[in-house]
């Protein structure tokens, strides 16, 4: 898929004979799984939602109304685009689109600590994946480092416009890491 589109959610087997099939979401925001929405798969189809039954995740598609035709969509991964991720799914204070946290700078206080690679999500937090800036790597400090995504204890303000993330007590995680 292209860089405009984001992972959601896996299909999986039919479920009885009008259509359904089973929907393994792998996102924050299972309110984007509504009628009328169209996600892209990983073979290039645009698949509209018919029906979303969140207690039994269970998922009907436009023309893909029986047994048949819903098999042929199993084991497909569902896309969305950023622009629709930002139109249907709201956010609440101090939460943020992965995609917005990664390639951001990371500063304690003026000094640049690295850049966010990726995000990782493990049982109790998420984690920014930190790419170590040049100039700490050349004092022998490690290329890459974990920061938790813990507002107030990490995490002191991001600003997604300007891609960049001020952090406290993250500088003695990276001479520890």
């Amino acid at each position: 898929m292209n860089s405009n589109t984001i992972y959601v959610a896996k299909l999986g087997k039919a479920v009885g004979l009008q259509g359904y099939l089973r929907l393994f979401i792998d996102t924050d925001f299972p309110e984007q799984f509504k009628k009328g929405a169209i996600f892209s798969t990983n073979r290039n189809l645009q698949l509209e939602i018919l029906e979303y039954n969140s207690s039994r995740e269970l998922i009907k598609f436009k023309d893909y109304e029986d047994i048949d035709t819903a098999k042929r969509l199993t084991n497909q991964e569902l896309f969305s685009t950023i622009e629709q991720t930002k139109q249907y799914c709201k956010l609440a204070k101090n939460e943020f689109f992965w995609f917005d946290l990664i390639s951001c700078n990371i500063f304690e206080n003026d000094l640049k600590l690295g850049k966010v690679k990726e995000v990782q999500r493990y049982p109790l937090n998420d984690y920014l994946e930190i790419d170590t800036d040049e100039e700490l790597i050349k004092k022998g400090l490690p290329k890459v480092f974990l920061i938790p995504h813990i507002f107030n204890k990490y995490i002191s303000e991001v600003n997604v416009e300007k891609k960049t993330i001020k952090v406290i007590n993250s500088l003695e995680i990276l001479e520890n890491s």
